[in-house]
């Protein structure tokens, strides 16, 4: 078995594809108290340590932990990226936490790495950013190779893109992931119950069977439907949703309804047989994005995000609501991690049968 810790972990998407694909999450480490409790409720077996990772002293809590970890995997957030006329990546202090990732993979050497984050981490001033990564990561002895993958072209129902960095000490590596059959929002949602606003318990029975293969996937543990709750809206948001069509949005409302956002695609419902847009932390806000529900009036619910972000419907988003949409929003698509933890696992099992070969 591959052993993998988390770093930055969230309610941990990354974790559970690589479990899914076999590997042993040894620990995790996130700052949010909820979200951390959230991690662990939903990943037996592994240690949580739920703390800034500034205030960790790296080599006393890692150190049993060297020569038994396989691959760091995570996603520090890097914001420095944006500015112009770029300063290098350890220079800028708003890119600290990177810092701290670069020194756990330094300290404990695993043969790979991954790091997640937006896509501008790779094409922001010309490249510079990703040049100066790459660079960190070379002194340090790994090979990389990077891409802006879209969780769509691997069977994921969003069209979310993200920047992911694969690193292997010592060795060339290659983060191809092959090709998957594409699936739509309806694909996702459509098995579950039509709540109407304010309509809906926390753990609550099916109501209709699966009837698509994704469905049967994500609902192959649950015996239960957990977090499907509709958010109560305003008399006036209902109003506006009911003047709005199947496929459309503010385009179809009157000029006294228009409101300012600074959202793209607000007051506009999902487009059933299509990709839904990138699930955001306000997906239950009508004026936040694409999030209306493709026939009912209202925006969708905790599951209903969880569907189209791939997590099993046994993985159960706990704390408050603004939390639990946290949790699911900022998630990498568990589906999209164990394609990627595929891959790696792959690279494992060939990489050591080339050293056999050559003894």
């Amino acid at each position: 078995m591959f052993n993998v810790i988390d770093l930055f972990s969230g309610v941990g998407g990354l974790s559970l594809g690589f479990r899914q694909a076999g590997f042993n999450v040894l620990l995790a480490n996130e700052i949010d108290k909820d979200i951390s409790k959230a991690y662990v409720a939903n990943h037996p077996g592994g240690k949580m340590i739920n703390e800034d990772i500034t205030k960790l002293d790296i080599p006393s809590l890692f150190n049993p932990y060297k020569g038994n970890v396989d691959i760091i995997i995570g996603g520090p957030p890097c914001q420095g990226f944006s500015q112009k006329g770029a300063r290098k990546i350890l220079e800028d202090e708003r890119n600290f936490l990177f810092k701290y990732y670069l020194k756990v993979v330094e300290y404990l050497k695993p043969k790979y790495f991954l790091m997640e984050n937006v896509p501008n981490l790779l094409t922001s001033n010309k490249g510079s950013f990703k040049e100066d990564i790459y660079k960190e990561f070379q002194k340090i002895g790994y090979e990389l190779d990077s891409d802006i993958i879209n969780a769509f072209d691997y069977g994921i129902p969003q069209n979310r893109k993200r920047a992911f960095i694969l690193g292997k000490l010592e060795d060339e590596v290659n983060l191809s992931l092959g090709c998957f059959e594409k699936v739509t929002a309806w694909d996702a949602i459509s098995d579950l119950a039509y709540l109407n606003s304010g309509e809906g318990i926390e753990e609550q029975d099916y109501v209709f069977s699966a009837n698509t293969s994704y469905q049967k996937y994500l609902r192959r543990d649950s015996i239960k439907l957990y977090n499907h709750v509709a958010t109560k809206h305003s008399e006036l948001a209902i109003k506006r949703l009911k003047l709005i069509p199947p496929e459309q949005g503010k385009e179809a409302l009157p000029k006294e309804h228009l409101t300012k956002s600074i959202y793209s695609g607000t007051w506009s419902r999902i487009i059933k047989n299509e990709p839904s847009v990138t699930i955001t932390t306000r997906f239950d806000t009508p004026s936040s994005g694409r999030f209306s529900h493709p026939y009912l009036h209202r925006a969708i619910t905790v599951r209903e995000a969880a569907r189209l972000q791939s997590f099993p419907d046994n993985f159960i988003f706990l704390g408050p609501k603004t939390s639990q949409m946290k949790q699911v929003g900022n998630a990498v698509p568990p589906l999209l991690a164990n394609r990627i933890a595929e891959a790696i696992k792959l690279d494992i099992v060939s990489s050591r049968k080339q050293i056999l070969i050559k003894n």
